[in-house]
């Protein structure tokens, strides 16, 4: 049964003000979240406004993440308030995580070793924030890659490079293109920086040409993709994509453009990046989080002489440098990784559990996308119930809501520990659960 549509009195004859009474509601606890709130023809009657009005606020508090459409008809609170601290997903005792998004710990490389071969004078004041053989590492990986790498830094992370590079171009109020269904993170780092994120919609082979279209009509100054391994939905931008959206962008020199390409040696495909040095703004973020261990806090970022320039001038005003003893152990861990093959033992391990769900799920005659990287997407008619109904059978799957601002109904499953045998019991749970708790699967 659908919940009733909110009591609580929203208030407002202009679009702004209907945003603020609902954000008081949310803020307040008299708007729970998960509760529906009036359709957009019922406020406009109650308040005396134009449906025009009311359609508005709602679209910004979707796109700030205070309000998630599950259907054309139906607008509820969203169960992730804006500005919130990161939440990982709930995993059942005994259940199997299909939910946390983690590479799987047995493909990663072993640090311990490589902490036991460094040798480190502790650097001091002054040193030189990149350490040499690491960029010398990163721009042989980035140039295979046809990414330039006349300019580099290194950060703090895939999302440090992000909100550096955001920082030192963007104002407050500046719309960012970003892909719906997109990554949680960048979706709250937007909304944190006071940005407002415009989606563009998504499918297997990147964000579509419409819906970059769509957004450069409506003025972004920035766009914030990933061309492979996409979260949630596992896109990977094709060489044909790259070219259309290429050509849309060329007539849009001044946007920036940043590319976030966390998973680079374990995603799957090649990279066909839109990131081009003859842009007058651009940036690729490397990290190296999915493929030697979340815990390397570091990327490289390569972009145009400016951007990297500023964001090594605002570095310094913070933190100053990455660790060097952090960068040392990266790179000591990057080469033997190369060199005994568990970075292409992890990328083909990643993609063969990821076609055995796929493989599995089309057998069951439910769709699903997961061109790269190590989720796949599969929609749905609602998430909550599935959620539910796969921890019931014992895996631990996610809710598509936070991922989500105008993008239908879906749960994202990590492939990354899912053993090849077991999909295709997944597939069999998930099919069960879309018959038995909601009637139907088809179509």
């Amino acid at each position: 049964m659908l919940p009733e549509p909110a009591q609580y009195p929203i208030t407002g004859s202009t679009a702004a003000a209907i945003v603020r009474s609902v954000e008081r509601g949310v803020t307040s606890g008299a708007l729970r979240p998960g509760e529906a709130v009036p359709s957009v023809r019922a406020l406009a009657r109650t308040l005396a406004v134009s449906p025009t009005t009311v359609a508005g606020a709602y679209r910004d508090l979707r796109q700030r993440g205070v309000l998630v459409s599950h259907d054309r008809s139906r607008t509820v609170v969203g169960h992730r308030p804006p500005l919130s601290g990161r939440l990982f997903p709930d995993v059942p005792p005994g259940a199997l995580d299909l939910a946390s998004g983690n590479p799987d710990r047995q493909l990663l490389p072993d640090l311990a070793g490589a902490l036991g071969r460094l040798t480190l004078d502790p650097p001091l004041y002054g040193v030189e924030p990149a350490h040499g053989p690491l960029l010398d590492r990163a721009a042989a990986a980035l140039g295979e890659d046809g990414v330039a790498t006349d300019h580099l830094a290194v950060v703090g992370g895939a999302h440090d490079g992000i909100e550096r590079v955001l920082e030192v171009h963007l104002r407050v109020g500046d719309r960012v293109g970003v892909e719906d269904p997109g990554y949680i993170g960048s979706l709250d780092l937007v909304r944190a920086m006071g940005l407002t994120p415009v989606p563009v919609a998504v499918d297997d082979d990147g964000i579509t040409p419409a819906g970059l279209a769509a957004a450069l009509d409506q003025g972004i100054q920035a766009l914030l993709v990933v061309p492979r391994a996409q979260n949630p939905t596992g896109a990977a931008t094709s060489a044909p994509r790259r070219a259309e959206l290429g050509a849309l962008l060329a007539d849009h020199p001044e946007v920036l453009v940043i590319e976030d390409d966390h998973a680079a040696a374990v995603a799957g495909p090649g990279l066909h990046p839109l990131s081009d040095p003859s842009r007058e703004r651009w940036a690729m973020v490397r990290s190296v989080a999915k493929g030697l261990g979340p815990d390397l806090r570091l990327a490289v970022l390569a972009g145009d002489e400016d951007t990297v320039a500023r964001v090594l001038g605002r570095q310094r005003l913070g933190t100053g440098w990455v660790s060097q003893l952090l960068q040392r152990l990266a790179v000591t861990v990057w080469e033997a990784a190369i060199e005994d093959g568990t970075l292409e033992r992890a990328a083909a391990t990643y993609a063969a559990r990821r076609a055995a769900l796929l493989d599995a799920l089309t057998e069951r005659e439910l769709t699903a996308h997961g061109a790269s990287g190590l989720n796949v997407w599969v929609p749905v008619p609602e998430e909550v119930p599935v959620v539910q109904g796969m921890a019931a059978r014992g895996w631990a799957v996610q809710a598509g809501e936070p991922f989500r601002i105008d993008a239908p109904p879906a749960i994202r499953i990590t492939v990354a520990g899912l053993p090849v045998e077991q999909a295709p019991a997944v597939a069999a749970d998930l099919a069960d659960v879309l018959d038995h708790r909601l009637g139907t699967r088809r179509g």
